[in-house]
This record gives structure tokens, sequence and C-alpha cells, in this order.
């Protein structure tokens, strides 16, 4: 009875072993079939979002068109850097403590002078018969007058428990422009820019040739 109980449970664990493997190969044939068909729709998909998206080429139209070229006909011929301490300060009475603002600005800036030779007219050249040449050139002037922002700085800055004022450093940037350009003025840079423009000009017009070059003003 026991030997014909253990053959039937041996021929169960066969047939249902056999029905496992059955099954398991049913579904990698079917993994087998469905994978290249969901690689294909996946192919056909990203083809429509290339289609429906493309992606962007970017290219330069080969026609370059130039709407505007001047020539600079400004002589620079002297420059001054300058460095100047700004102090600046606001409510700095009894109540400085609490509205009070104070800083001191490290002021870097160039001023750049010359002269425009735009500004010559036909009438200011004159060639003579023996080789000789009279120009009147234009007075020098300021081309520039900047601060450098890379190289000024506050240096210090005392402010009372309410008192900063968002514009004291923009008052101190705007005194220094002026006192780095009233400081290169005093010191003589449109002497120096004229001079200087003066004898380039007769430099240049020696070397075309004329034997001598009268500038005037």
């Amino acid at each position: 009875m026991n030997g014909k109980i253990d053959f039937t449970r041996v021929l169960l664990v066969l047939i249902l072993v056999t029905v496992l493997g059955g099954i398991a190969m049913v579904f990698w044939s079917i993994q087998r079939v469905t994978r290249p068909l969901a690689q294909a729709e996946q192919a056909l998909q990203e083809q429509f979002e290339q289609i429906l998206n493309p992606t962007p080429t970017v290219v330069p139209d080969p026609v370059t068109i130039i709407r505007e070229v001047r020539g600079l006909s400004r002589l620079e011929t002297a420059a001054y850097t300058v460095e100047k301490i700004i102090t600046a300060e606001s409510q700095q009475g009894p109540f400085a403590f609490l509205l009070g603002d104070r800083l001191i600005f490290v002021a870097h800036g160039q001023v750049i002078a010359g002269v425009d030779l735009a500004r010559l007219e036909a009438t200011d050249i004159a060639v003579d018969g023996e080789g000789g040449v009279d120009i009147v050139l234009p007075e020098a002037e300021v081309f520039v007058a900047a601060l450098d922002s890379e190289q000024s700085y506050v240096f210090h800055r005392d402010t009372g428990v309410i008192g900063m004022k968002a514009d004291l450093e923009t008052a101190a940037r705007r005194a220094a422009e002026e006192e780095i350009l009233e400081a290169a003025l005093e010191d003589g840079i449109l002497d120096m820019a004229q001079s200087n423009a003066e004898s380039y000009v007769r430099h240049l017009i020696l070397t075309l040739g004329f034997k001598e070059v009268r500038v005037s003003y």
C-alpha cells in the first residue's frame, strides 16, 4: 500500500514538474516573440518623436551684412591714472550713532585726452610751393574720465543702527570721478595732449616728404 502511495506521489511530482516546465517554456516563447515587438514599438515611437519634435539644426547664414563702419579719428595723446581717497558721510550730528553713515572710498580712475582729428576742415591745411605745410589742429579735449571698477573699493564704512544710505557709495563714486578729472586737468593733461598731438602730426607729415610743418591752434 505504501509502495503504491509513493508511486502516486512520484507520478504527481513528475506531472507537476512537466506542467511547470511547459508553462515556463510558453512564457519564454512569448517573451521571445514579444520582445522584438516591444523594441520595434519603441523604435517606432522614437521615430514619431523625432518627426514631431525634431532636433534643431543651427546653420548661420553665409551672408554677413555690415551695417556701419566708422573710422576712429580721435588721436589719444595723453593718459593719466589717478588715485583719490574720498570720504562720504551723512547724518554725523548728535544722532550719528543711530542715523549716521560714513565711508572711505579708494578710487582708481583714468583720464584720457587727445585731439579729435574729425574736426579738421579742408581749410585747416594749406601747402605752399616750397614743401611747407600749415595745419590748424583742434584744441585738445578730454575723451574719457572714468573709474576702474575692479580697483576702486570701499575701504571702511561706519554705519549707525539704522543709518545705512543706499546711495552714499554712488555719491562717493560720482565725486571721485569729478576729483580724478579735476586732478588731471590741474596737472596739465590738456597741455600734454596738445603737445603730443603736435609732435605726432608733424612727424607724420614729414614722413610724407614735406620739408616743414607749421602747427597752430
